[in-house]
């Protein structure tokens, strides 16, 4: 161990020199002052013993405490009896033991010094831990800082505990002003109200609803605003305390480009069915008039290819009807008063009629959204809602309800049958994924839980903060 003795005392300098020696100690010495804090920057010292008691030791105490490190050197004092008066000089500074009777005393002064070795090691050792946990905390101040994604982490009580500067720049809060707070300021409802029931859940039995699971959901800025962003959640425990940090990206950008291929994909389904009902359902329907009219024509002269243009009549008309269905399923909703209504009756009755199970639909208004396709994705989750209650639940009934206010729109499949199996979150299908992805791009909540009726049960909530739509009568 490297240890500085500083004092004028010659006699005491070379009783501790000798006995530090004899423990293997590699020993300087020197007087208090400037002489002496340089021999500290040349030299990694451990241990400081001031060998008498001096103005000038003093001084030199609180210049070593006071350096940008100083706290990590043991200082021990030698004080005489004439100066046992000074003694609460000295701990005013900073000094950690004092060496009184001691030191003519061989025995136990090896005793003292090994007590100042052993409180040695262990302030080095806490400094060492302690410089390591700055550097580490610079660091990861440092990444928050300059991130581009939005770092937030919370208690179990959901307060926020830090708010990094990509945060500060999307949600338009500053630091202070978000610190301290509950996180369900940055969220529009239904996420504000769901957000207590999944950290007190994962808090009481461990089940992971949101931690260790990214997912889509609607973050809400200082001015009111909404906008879709992905949350990874991790939890870890600091100090018995759970720690959560979610890991936050704004994904508008994505979302826009989502829907532009949906928009488009709607649009090129749209021109099929179209062709389909004005191209080849035209033509089928006039070589079906012309058919007829042979038919009749052979029939009047009893010719005895009558029959077979007969059936063959049948046939166009069959397949003009099979074109006519074939449009229709590509262009369920016709904007028009009824549009939403319409395709959900449609689809309540060709499902009964497909599957031979019983629907219902129940409503008490229809609604316009200020971007049409957002309608056709509202009746393809319908679709997929009620094509997996037959296929993977088994249901005989299927029922449809679409409710909506100035403040939300809730559009709920429910069905009779066996419904999700308990681990469905994990093993999701296609089906549901296609689901959840137009929820997100018409900018709704999509839930799926247990219904009353036995099955599975479908919500998808519209709220008015993230939609533009108005309500007619149905």
């Amino acid at each position: 161990m490297n240890t500085l003795i500083t004092g004028s005392n010659p006699d005491s300098i070379s009783i501790l020199t000798r006995a530090l020696e004899r423990r293997y100690h590699r020993v300087t010495s020197c007087e208090p002052g400037a002489g002496a804090l340089e021999k500290m920057d040349r030299d990694n010292f451990s241990l400081i013993i001031l060998s008498d008691f001096s103005e000038e030791a003093i001084s030199f105490c609180r210049q070593v405490r006071a350096r940008e490190f100083g706290k990590r050197y043991t200082i021990f004092a030698v004080v005489g009896k004439e100066h046992i008066d000074q003694l609460s000089r000295l701990l005013d500074a900073d000094v950690d033991q004092y060496i009184v009777e001691s030191l003519y005393d061989e025995q136990r002064l090896d005793v003292r010094l090994s007590f100042a070795e052993k409180m040695a090691r262990n302030k080095e050792g806490q400094f060492l831990i302690e410089q390591k946990l700055r550097e580490s905390e610079a660091r990861a101040r440092s990444i928050l800082r300059t991130t581009v994604d939005a770092i937030i982490t919370i208690d179990d009580k959901g307060t926020v505990r830090t708010f990094n500067r990509a945060a500060e720049e999307l949600f338009q809060y500053k630091t202070s002003e978000v610190v301290g707070k509950n996180v369900k300021v940055l969220m529009p409802q239904p996420y504000r109200r769901e957000h207590d029931d999944y950290i007190s859940n994962y808090n009481r039995s461990g089940n992971r609803k949101i931690i260790g699971i990214g997912r889509d959901v609607t973050g809400k800025r200082k001015d009111g605003t909404t906008f879709p962003m992905y949350l990874a959640v991790s939890a870890v425990n600091v100090n018995g305390q759970r720690i959560y940090t979610g890991i936050i990206r704004d994904i508008t950008e994505q979302r826009r480009l989502e829907q532009e291929v949906l928009r488009i994909s709607e649009h090129e389904r749209h021109r099929i069915g179209q062709d389909l009902h004005d191209g080849l359902g035209q033509m089928l329907t006039g070589i079906s008039l012309i058919n007829r009219s042979i038919s009749k024509r052979l029939k009047d002269e009893e010719h005895p290819l009558a029959d077979e243009v007969e059936d063959i009549t049948i046939k166009v008309k069959e397949a003009d009807e099979y074109a006519r269905s074939l449009s229709r399923g590509l262009i369920p909703v016709e904007f028009e008063d009824n549009g939403l209504i319409a395709a959900l009756e449609r689809l309540n009755k060709h499902a009964a009629a497909l599957f031979g199970i019983e629907c219902n639909l129940e409503y008490n208004t229809n609604i316009q959204l200020e971007d049409t396709t957002s309608l056709i994705h509202l009746y393809r989750i319908a679709q997929e809602a009620t094509s997996n209650a037959v296929k993977h639940g088994n249901a005989s009934k299927v029922f449809i309800r679409l409710h909506a206010d100035d403040h939300r729109v809730q559009l709920i499949i429910e069905d009779n049958g066996t419904g999700f199996s308990d681990n469905w979150e994990e093993q999701k299908g296609l089906g549901v994924r296609i689901m959840q992805f137009r929820a997100r791009l018409v900018g709704a909540n999509l839930e799926i839980r247990e219904s009353d009726k036995g099955g599975a049960a479908i919500i998808v909530t519209l709220l008015s903060v993230g939609a533009t739509y108005k309500l007619t009568e149905a």
